[in-house]
């Protein structure tokens, strides 16, 4: 499903990737650690089609990542699901408006709207959430809003960068079960980490990098 071939980005003479390889087989659940500094966002963000990379190449299913144009990155970007640290919530809507507007913007018909934005804040679990705005949401609730909204397109694959980092050791572990049980659904899931209770709960394969090198891949 995916295919990373010594990709490099460098900013000046400071290679913050340095030829990094990997494969990631549909249905899979990757984790990435390694410390701060060590290029797991920057990775997470050329994946995406967010950063353009000095050299090599990224390829998920039919796209080349690394050489779409913008109008493609935007149809790509449609495919797969995107889960940051910060939430990136739209304050003035609420839960259900947040999730749903992921469709509405790319015209979707509101039956198939409702349907699907109901389904993912079940299984996210904010059922009973879906008319409170962002500011009336507790952390772990905002972050699984983003993952909900992150879900409604079916997405066969999905990229999640710290997820965990402004959450406490209880919203952490029932975040990394929640993506342990949409990883079973058959998602494909890469998770950017540093948090070895993350790493222990989720399990399988961890690549690991350090100052911008990929220095073990194992489960």
């Amino acid at each position: 499903m995916i295919t990373v071939e010594n990709v490099t980005k460098s900013y000046g003479r400071t290679r913050v990737l340095d030829k990094i390889s990997f494969k990631v087989k549909g249905g899979e659940f990757v984790t990435i650690v390694g410390p701060s500094g060590a290029g797991k966002t920057t990775l997470l963000h050329a994946m995406t089609g967010a950063l353009p990379i000095s050299d090599g190449f990224i390829q998920v299913d039919q796209y080349a990542v690394h050489k779409l144009s913008s109008h493609e990155i935007q149809e790509y970007r449609r495919r797969i699901g995107i889960i940051f640290q910060d939430y990136k919530l739209l304050p003035k809507k609420t839960v259900f408006e947040n999730v749903a507007f992921a469709l509405e913007v790319a015209g979707y018909d509101e039956k198939t709207i409702r349907q699907r934005t109901v389904a993912v804040l079940k299984l996210t679990g904010l059922e009973n959430k879906r008319n409170n705005f962002p500011k009336q949401l507790s952390g772990g609730e905002k972050q699984r809003a983003a993952i909900a909204r992150a879900l409604v397109h079916n997405p066969e694959l999905l990229l999640a960068d710290e997820p965990t980092g402004n959450l406490d050791p209880e919203n952490t572990l029932a975040l990394a079960k929640l993506l342990k049980k949409i990883n079973k659904s058959g998602t494909t899931i890469i998770l950017s980490t540093h948090n070895k209770d993350v790493v222990k709960t989720i399990g399988g394969r961890i690549i690991k990098l350090d100052k911008g090198k990929l220095i073990s891949d194992k489960k």
